[in-house]
């Protein structure tokens, strides 16, 4: 006979080597976890990423059931804020092509696009913001290869292990 399954909860995903898992920045004074948990269906594009390293995590790497960390950047209390789900991956960002767009870039057209956007739905916030101060406390041994404590790191999208990843919610 069988044992039952755990059952999956937000909190505590499956350990599937199938779902990536990620960190995503925004400044919330343009985009924060408050303005996803306002979108219709808690789900918005992730759009108006300007980097070519990034951008190709969000075309070739980011896939729909990814999960993804909500870091609030640039901010009076920079950290972890959520917890999001890919729920449709890379495609080409439209905002490039907008001229009324602050992110438009005249050098993407829609035949060869240049730049990438995937569509993100809030699980949860967490109970409380893990502060980029919390996270450095842990850089010389659990999150010694956590991407976003690398000095020099700028990118808005960063791969997150497992374990790093089961590290960090145990924070919470």
């Amino acid at each position: 006979m069988k044992a039952a399954k755990p059952k999956r909860t937000a909190a505590k995903p499956a350990k599937d080597a199938a779902v990536g898992h990620w960190l995503f920045k925004s400044e919330p004074v343009t985009f924060s976890v408050d303005h996803l948990a306002a979108a219709a269906r808690r789900t918005s594009a992730w759009d108006g990423v300007r980097n070519f390293q990034a951008r190709n995590m969000l075309r070739d790497s980011i896939k729909k059931g990814d999960l993804a960390f909500f870091y609030h950047s640039s901010c009076a209390l920079p950290g972890i804020a959520g917890i999001m789900r890919i729920v449709r991956a890379g495609y080409p960002d439209q905002t490039a092509f907008d001229p009324g767009n602050d992110h438009h870039d005249p050098d993407s057209r829609r035949e060869a696009p240049r730049w990438y956007a995937v569509d993100v739905q809030l699980v949860r916030k967490l109970a409380r913001v893990i502060t980029i101060d919390e996270l450095r406390r842990h850089a010389s041994k659990e999150l010694s290869e956590l991407v976003i404590l690398r000095r020099g790191n700028r990118l808005s999208v960063t791969p997150v292990t497992i374990s790093e990843w089961d590290f960090i919610l145990g924070l919470e």
